[in-house]
């Protein structure tokens, strides 16, 4: 079976994976921990606990983490498709191929014509802190931009504790269901299906959802 046929694997998110791919990503650009968890405004045993698989990061402390480490978001998934494709290809059964498996961003196969597609149950996943969960929708890594479904759980924020944060870029969303609230500076949004919202990301900012259902929400991210 081909890489193109093989069967989708479910994917989980694996805390441990995580935090080593953190680690790789910081290592390779020569940063110390010290020196990371200084530039994200956080002790270094925190971001320690995050790189050992120990503290599941927020939302918006990821996108600061591949902020200061300058890469795309895809970056976090590493090469998990390739590893997962290889074990359903080899007849391991579905969920439990080897190596880890918490979602994967490699681009799916373009043809000749340059066209790339990533069926729903294939698209690379991330379950955050709080239970934010991501679902990438671009099947090909696209420089400076970031596309995503983002799903809410009731009374879940895209930071911990509440907090308020600031990166570089511009962030784009429009709400598909349930209702998000987006705090930017002093300002309060609260958005409904159908609802659209565009703000700089260096303006401190957090998403909450202060509902009774799930809110989803498409996102568009430039940096």
């Amino acid at each position: 079976m081909d890489e193109t046929s093989a069967p989708s694997v479910p994917v989980h998110f694996d805390e441990q994976r995580f935090g080593e791919r953190i680690r790789e990503l910081r290592t390779e650009r020569g940063l110390s921990l010290r020196a990371l968890a200084q530039r994200l405004g956080i002790s270094a045993s925190a971001l320690s606990q995050i790189e050992r698989g120990k503290m599941r990061p927020s939302v918006t402390r990821l996108y600061q983490i591949m902020t200061e480490l300058d890469v795309p978001m895809a970056s976090v998934f590493a090469d998990e498709n390739a590893r997962v494709r290889e074990g359903a290809a080899a007849g391991a059964p579905l969920g439990s191929s080897p190596g880890p498996h918490w979602g994967h961003a490699a681009p799916a196969p373009t043809t000749a014509d340059g066209v790339a597609v990533t069926r729903r149950d294939e698209a690379a996943t991330l379950e955050l802190d709080q239970g934010v969960r991501y679902r990438r929708l671009t099947p090909e890594n696209v420089p400076g931009m970031n596309y995503f479904e983002s799903v809410y759980p009731p009374g879940a924020y895209s930071s911990r504790n509440a907090e308020y944060v600031r990166h570089r870029g511009r962030e784009i969303g429009n709400v598909v269901s349930g209702v998000l609230t987006v705090d930017v500076g002093f300002e309060t949004y609260e958005l409904h299906p159908g609802d659209s919202i565009a703000y700089p990301s260096t303006t401190p900012h957090r998403i909450s959802n202060q509902g009774t259902e799930e809110a989803v929400a498409i996102w568009l991210n430039l940096s």
